[in-house]
């Protein structure tokens, strides 16, 4: 439960060797979140951000957690929601792909899709249900930019994004009413180890950025949080370009 000055007192990350993620779990613990559960798959960066936050004085466990792995979430998540309440759960696993050699390859843009959208699926509902029956709680949900309107330069990562960012729409419309609130996180392009190498979009941002806006946005209440916030305008006039315009563009 949060505490007597409205800060979350637990959290638990899908995908804890994210950048982003690691960016928001470090601000909550410096903002009295004592309890931390990261969850994905074992690696050394995992154990070096887990070793990190408790240098901040939190309490922290590592969970093995496999996006890709559906048939282990209901598993592996009941096992974390068993060791007591949380208060905010942040999904921030996602694979970017390469587009140019995913178009050529059936089985590996699949895989984009059945990580970012599948999965996301399979963990959103066990969690939702959690929350649900804790009667309280937040699912933030990181979405992107690129779900808006898929782009020729990264259509399938773009369209995995779509179908996340719906679904989880939907999924907080249905838990009206149950104390449960889902957060969609629109981030454009983030500074991080996925996009390292990559020529930097307009408008970037850093994982620090995305941080505060989640924070910012888990205090108001808000339904959808762009990162930075002028994407809801920019995005808002590029889904209304007429196709054969929008073909045209250097997207």
């Amino acid at each position: 439960m949060k505490d007597s000055l409205g800060a979350a007192q637990s959290l638990l990350v899908l995908g804890g060797s994210s950048d982003i993620a690691m960016a928001t779990a470090r601000k909550m613990a410096a903002a009295r979140t004592k309890k931390i559960h990261l969850a994905g798959r074992p690696s050394q960066r995992l154990e070096d951000n887990a070793a990190e936050l408790r240098k901040l004085g939190a309490e922290v466990d590592v969970v093995a957690f496999d996006a890709a792995a559906t048939e282990e979430h209901d598993k592996v998540l009941t096992q974390v929601f068993a060791t007591g309440d949380i208060d905010v759960v942040l999904m921030a696993f996602g694979v970017l792909g390469d587009q140019a050699e995913d178009e050529k390859d059936p089985v590996r843009a699949a895989a984009v899709a059945h990580v970012n959208y599948t999965g996301a699926v399979s963990s959103g509902i066990v969690v939702a249900q959690a929350l649900k029956k804790q009667g309280h709680g937040a699912l933030v949900v990181l979405s992107s930019v690129a779900g808006e309107r898929a782009r020729r330069s990264n259509f399938i990562y773009g369209s995995s994004k779509a179908g996340l960012d719906a679904f989880a729409q939907g999924l907080g419309d249905s838990l009206v009413g149950t104390g449960v609130h889902v957060m969609v996180v629109r981030p454009g392009f983030v500074d991080t180890k996925m996009t390292h190498g990559m020529e930097k979009a307009p408008l970037a941002t850093t994982p620090d950025a995305v941080a505060d806006a989640i924070i910012t946005g888990l205090r108001r209440g808000s339904h959808t949080v762009w990162a930075p916030g002028a994407f809801r305008y920019v995005m808002s006039g590029l889904r209304h370009v007429p196709r054969p315009l929008f073909r045209k563009l250097p997207l």
